[in-house]
This record gives structure tokens, C-alpha cells and sequence, in this order.
């Protein structure tokens, strides 16, 4: 079972919310470039049109036809292949906690700036008592080392999709969550905003418009 079917209808709820918010803030149209690093198809189809949109993954889309309905990148995020200010709008959405370590997220956001005028990135709040990817209260607040002992049997996403060792490993090394401060280290010269769930901050959103 994918984990994220279990909270798929509130997840499409707070993206589609997120890519209305995005639309309206950044003034798209059907006409608009729009770099997507990291992303898939799935959040452009939350909106009743699509822009010009070019996704950067490190891959290609998995699901049959999305490839003929956006131009496809295959690249690190941390190593973009454009020139510096070559996009007028970039977006990212629930990646940079994906790159293992600050450092690595550093180079990420400084790709970011680099390429775009405008920007708008993602990223789960650390201090959110439930770990998005787990879907599991407040064990992102212990070490790696205790974590491990605990994601095969103690988490929703191990008791579903019941990991070998090698990926809780691979969980442990790759998702690093920031806090705020640690965003507004990252991105200088945006603004911070905070997407609320009961009133508390589940995901933090770095915006430069």
C-alpha cells in the first residue's frame, strides 16, 4: 500500500489550496514559464489550467502519458543547468527536506536564487508535532539513532509499508526537516509564510515576489 493513500484527500486539499495560492500570488497564466524543481505532473493538475511548465526531477515521470504534458529535465537540484536568472518563476514544493544534510540543502536554495527573479518553496515545518512522512507524532524530535530503533514497528509508515532495513536507512539519510530559522537562513531575501493546520504551523513556505 502507498502510505499516502491513507491521508491522500488531505493532502490534495492542502496543495490544492497551496497551487491556488501560488496562482493567485504570482498572477499565472496559461502563458506563464514556470520551473518546477523536483516536482511530478500531479500538483499542475490541481489547477483548472496549466501553465508552460518544465519539471526537474531526477528521473522521469513514472505514470504513463505525464511525460508529453509538461517539458521533462533530468538533473540534480543542486546543479541546475541554466543560466542565472534564466526563469521569471520557480517553484518547489516538499523537497529541499530531501537532500540529507543543511549543506546540501544550502546548495539547493542557492540554485534556486541563482536561476530564478521569483520563488516560491515548500518545505514541512520540523516543529509540527506530526512527521509528514511518517505520519507519527513527535519522532522527529529524537535522534537519528533512537528513530531508527522505532520506524519499522512504531511508525504508519512502517507498520504499512513495512521497510527492510536498507530503506530506513535510506529514510534516515535523505529527509532532514528545517525549521524556520534555518529556512530564512536559506533564503535571505524572501518572506516566510506559514501554512496552518488547528493553528499551528504544519509547512513553512519561502516566498520572494
Amino acid at each position: 500500500m502507498n502510505i499516502h493513500s491513507l491521508y491522500r484527500p488531505f493532502l490534495r486539499h492542502f496543495r490544492t489550496r497551496r497551487m491556488q495560492q501560488f496562482c493567485r500570488i504570482f498572477e499565472l497564466t496559461g502563458e506563464t514559464r514556470v520551473l518546477d524543481v523536483g516536482g511530478t505532473l500531479f500538483n499542475w493538475t490541481l489547477l483548472s489550467f496549466q501553465p508552460r511548465v518544465t519539471i526537474v526531477n531526477i528521473s522521469l515521470p513514472s505514470v504513463p502519458g505525464d511525460i508529453e504534458k509538461a517539458s521533462w529535465i533530468i538533473a540534480d537540484g543542486r546543479y541546475l543547468p541554466f543560466r542565472n536568472g534564466a526563469f521569471e518563476i520557480v517553484y518547489s514544493n516538499s523537497v529541499i527536506e530531501h537532500l540529507g544534510d543543511l549543506e546540501n540543502q544550502r546548495e539547493f536554495a542557492n540554485e534556486i536564487r541563482r536561476i530564478s527573479k521569483r520563488y516560491y518553496v515548500q518545505t514541512p515545518n520540523r516543529w509540527f508535532p506530526v512527521e509528514p512522512h511518517l505520519i507519527t507524532p513527535f519522532i522527529h524530535y529524537f535522534s537519528r539513532s533512537v528513530q531508527r530503533r522505532f520506524l519499522r514497528n512504531f511508525t504508519i509508515w512502517g507498520l504499512v509499508t513495512r521497510p527492510t532495513d536498507q530503506q530506513c536507512d535510506k529514510f534516515l539519510q535523505e529527509v532532514r526537516l528545517l525549521n524556520e530559522s534555518e529556512l530564512r537562513e536559506l533564503f535571505p531575501d524572501a518572506e516566510i509564510w506559514h501554512e496552518r493546520v488547528l493553528g499551528l504551523t504544519k509547512s513553512l513556505i519561502a516566498v520572494k515576489t
